[in-house]
């Protein structure tokens, strides 16, 4: 599917649905119940795919990070949320670096995200188990709390290509990326509709942007309130 950013306006409305964010404690997980939306999750979990754009711009590609976001006064770290009460990944947060990248070889994935129901299309198999946070780039590997069930399509190009971004420039500097993937389910579906990926280098700009990757693949429809999906004719 070929790839074309686009910018979405996101209109941030007054405050009246709580914003929820977990305190960030190195290698910890996120306290996420009861899952809380917010005005901008629940605009992305109705965007519907064009099936020509699998990802699009968010916030005109500016990260919405706060000061505090990017401090650098707990070194590095990531951090994840609690299942909800559906068993579904929450929002992953890290702050990035060299150190964390992983040495050895990743080990096969066997633990299965809500909405498994895979199929096998003529391309290989529909679904992948997705990091939130990329192997490559932290070593994390099979944790419920860090895998979603995502399409081919969605996995690579779509994450792939911002994570590789990442790694390549934390390979060739000693710097810091903070780092933020959030997954968007559209009321109790156990399939994301996508995940907002957002990341911002600290000691410089090169690495800056806020994108939306949708959790589709062509020629499929995917029902997401269970993962189960029909090939279209």
């Amino acid at each position: 599917m070929k790839k074309i950013l686009i910018t979405i306006g996101i209109i941030i409305l007054s405050a009246t649905i709580a914003y929820y964010k977990g305190d960030l404690i190195p290698n910890s997980d996120e306290k996420a119940e009861p899952r809380i939306y917010t005005d901008q999750q629940i605009e992305l979990a109705s965007l519907v795919s064009d099936s020509k754009n699998q990802v699009v711009i968010v916030n005109n590609n500016k990260p919405d990070f706060t000061a505090t976001d990017l401090t650098l006064e707990k070194g590095t770290w990531q951090t994840f949320s609690n299942l909800d009460d559906l068993n579904r990944v929450g929002v992953a947060n890290a702050m990035l670096s060299r150190e964390l990248m992983p040495r050895e070889e990743r080990e096969p994935l066997h633990v299965d995200p809500t909405g498994w129901k895979n199929k096998k299309l003529a391309s290989g198999w529909l679904y992948n188990r997705s990091h939130l946070i990329g192997f490559q780039l932290t070593g994390e590997n099979n944790n419920l709390k860090n895998l979603m069930t995502g399409t081919r399509s969605f996995n690579t190009p779509g994450m792939l290509t911002y994570e590789n971004k990442i790694a390549t420039y934390l390979r060739t500097t000693k710097n810091h990326v903070r780092y933020q993937v959030r997954p968007v389910f559209k009321g109790s579906e156990l399939v994301a509709r996508g995940v907002q990926m957002q990341a911002k280098s600290i000691e410089d700009n090169q690495i800056s942007f806020n994108v939306y990757v949708f959790n589709v693949e062509g020629g499929v429809t995917i029902n997401y309130q269970d993962g189960s999906s029909r090939i279209v004719k």
